[in-house]
């Protein structure tokens, strides 16, 4: 009985230990393939920075207005006219030479839609083109220098006389105002400024005072000198002889006539008197004579 038992015990840790030689014999399984290969990305171009070598000048150029307008996205309108009055060449001529520095007063679009129809078709090219050079100082004005600017300020359209494209600007606490004697308005933007080139934006177009203004009244000619007064024609001398005197009753002449100047009326009445007196005579003498 305890052979047949443990026979048993033994079949059983035999079967045990064949079970664990099995499991333990079989390969681990595999890891998931993905479905497709996945391609790695190609290197980049190597991009190695040098500095440049030493004493050689850094590259630079002039700052580009109208790209800054373009970018600012609102000065169709003055970008158009910059480039047809041939302005904008003028501003990169400026910019070029030595220590050039302006300051320019952009209107946006909506100043030159408020302005009255047919203002800009009104004008000659010369007269477009002082009024876009009218917006354009001929040197660099910081925000804060405008405190301290004299009036009234110089611009690329001609001298500061009066009538001659005056602009005065006027810094306060927090605004700057502009005025050109037609036109007042503020400056309501600062687009650009990096010590060379300064673009402050305006709501309204500059108008100046040489296109848009009345003019002072023309002073008059002196009245050019009259003609001499005719001399006054000579008397008529007298004639010779002792005047002619104008008998009572008698009727003067006119004096281009010759001596028989007066008639003496009464000699005529009594010729008259004579005559009906000598025919009185003759009636009463007829009959006696032809009896």
């Amino acid at each position: 009985m305890m052979m047949q038992q443990s026979l048993f015990s033994y079949s059983l840790i035999l079967l045990f230990l064949l079970h664990c030689t099995t499991t333990l014999a079989q390969p681990a399984a595999a890891p998931a393939v993905p479905a497709g290969p996945t391609a790695a990305p190609p290197p980049g171009p190597v991009v190695k920075l040098t500095p440049p070598p030493i004493g050689a000048p850094i590259p630079s150029g002039p700052t580009n207005v109208s790209r800054i307008l373009e970018q600012a996205g609102r000065f169709t309108f003055l970008i158009r006219l910059l480039k047809t009055t041939t302005v904008i060449d003028q501003i990169e001529q400026q910019l070029n030479s030595t220590n050039g520095r302006l300051t320019l007063f952009a209107p946006t679009d909506a100043a030159f839609s408020s302005l009255s129809s047919g203002t800009l078709n009104s004008l000659t090219d010369p007269q477009k083109e002082s009024l876009i050079q009218f917006h354009v100082l001929s040197s660099y004005i910081s925000q804060s220098q405008f405190q301290t600017a004299s009036n009234p300020l110089r611009t690329n359209a001609g001298d500061n006389s009066r009538y001659k494209y005056q602009l005065n600007a006027t810094a306060y606490s927090n605004s700057i105002n502009v005025s050109t004697g037609i036109t007042n308005t503020s400056v309501s933007a600062v687009i650009y400024s990096d010590g060379q080139v300064a673009i402050y934006q305006v709501e309204k177009v500059l108008l100046p005072w040489e296109i848009f203004g009345s003019k002072p009244p023309a002073t008059s000619p002196a009245p050019a000198p009259s003609a001499p007064a005719p001399a006054p024609a000579p008397a008529l001398a007298p004639s010779a002889g002792k005047p002619k005197k104008v008998k009572p009753g008698s009727v003067a002449l006119s004096p281009v006539d010759d001596d028989t100047t007066e008639v003496d009326a009464s000699g005529a009445v009594s010729l008259m008197t004579v005559q009906h007196v000598v025919f009185f005579l003759a009636a009463m003498i007829a009959p006696i004579i032809f009896l």
